[in-house]
């Protein structure tokens, strides 16, 4: 158990680090955002573009596990959603609770976990993670979000709309870039790798003590939501992990590592991007913003149980 836990107090301990110096005051209200700006902005997509960079393709083939990952994320998007409609809720709304069930933090904390827990191993499934939750399940909620919202009824349209918001998003485009580069067979040069390198290093403390300070954030709550961000916590924790390892280890039949590395990516706590979703489509963010945090914090005890019974090789 004291194994498991030094695991993850570093990880914590950054979150709960970002979280003091926003309650305190250390830190201003605007500090989150632009701390996310630059994880977002630089720091990740530096990471990102530099694992894909130095990645074979034997790395990055691994479509059992992207189905593993990627079906059990879906599976769990669809359950919520239907369940959200027939209790009454709207699609767009409906969309964004689905989305903080089925939407784990693989960038701010899959990373430096990851690294922790399994090493270098680690870094090529997490980026494939990360590309899948960015990509595919933000493309699907932005989609059922816009027809839910009937903002753009034209089919080609919507799509075209999507695939700007999509080719803008710099944890899709940096991954992608260095994918490309990679098949040029060409080295990078010292200062570049040097400049990725400072950047990089800078993503995982960052990323954690800015959801740090966004969970720190005191945002108004409504009746009957915290029942409901329970029952998603729960889903996001429990489920989504128990059935991913279900695909990985019995559908899939991936080794016994990687299928580790899935359930582990699965059951990490709820991202902030449902939280962006809400707020740019000016939607109900309290659910969410309770789920990011009650994930959150239930992950320590979930996370630490998991890693304990896969009896973690580091």
């Amino acid at each position: 158990m004291l194994a498991t836990l030094e695991i993850l107090l570093p990880v914590f301990g950054l979150i709960f680090a970002g979280f003091a110096c926003r309650r305190r005051g250390v830190l201003g209200p605007n500090s989150a955002s632009e701390l996310n700006r630059f994880v977002v902005w630089l720091a990740l997509p530096a990471l990102l573009f530099d694992t894909m960079a130095h990645a074979t393709w034997q790395q990055l083939y691994q479509p059992a596990f992207v189905a593993a990952f990627s079906i059990g994320c879906i599976s769990v998007f669809l359950l919520i959603l239907a369940m959200r409609m027939l209790s009454g809720r709207q699609l767009a709304d409906a969309s964004v609770d689905a989305t903080a069930a089925s939407y784990p933090n693989t960038g701010y904390i899959g990373f430096p976990l990851g690294m922790i827990a399994f090493g270098s191993a680690s870094l090529t499934p997490t980026t494939i993670a990360t590309i899948l939750v960015a990509c595919v399940l933000f493309a699907v909620a932005i989609v059922l979000i816009e027809v839910g919202l009937q903002t753009e009824r034209t089919p080609h349209k919507l799509g075209l709309k999507v695939l700007g918001s999509l080719a803008r998003n710099p944890l899709i485009v940096s991954p992608i870039a260095g994918v490309l580069f990679a098949s040029t067979h060409v080295a990078l040069p010292q200062s570049a790798e040097t400049f990725l390198k400072l950047l990089s290093g800078a993503a995982s403390p960052c990323a954690l003590v800015s959801l740090g300070l966004f969970l720190a954030e005191k945002r108004p709550s409504e009746a009957g939501s915290r029942g409901i961000s329970l029952l998603l916590t729960g889903v996001k924790l429990l489920a989504q992990p128990a059935l991913t390892w279900w695909l990985a280890a019995r559908v899939f039949g991936l080794s016994s590592t990687l299928v580790e590395m899935a359930v582990v990516l699965a059951a990490l706590p709820t991202g902030t991007g449902p939280f962006m979703l809400a707020e740019f489509y000016r939607r109900e963010a309290h659910i969410t913003s309770r789920t990011i945090l009650l994930s959150t914090v239930g992950s320590v005890v979930t996370l630490s149980l998991l890693l304990l019974v896969m009896g973690h090789r580091t």
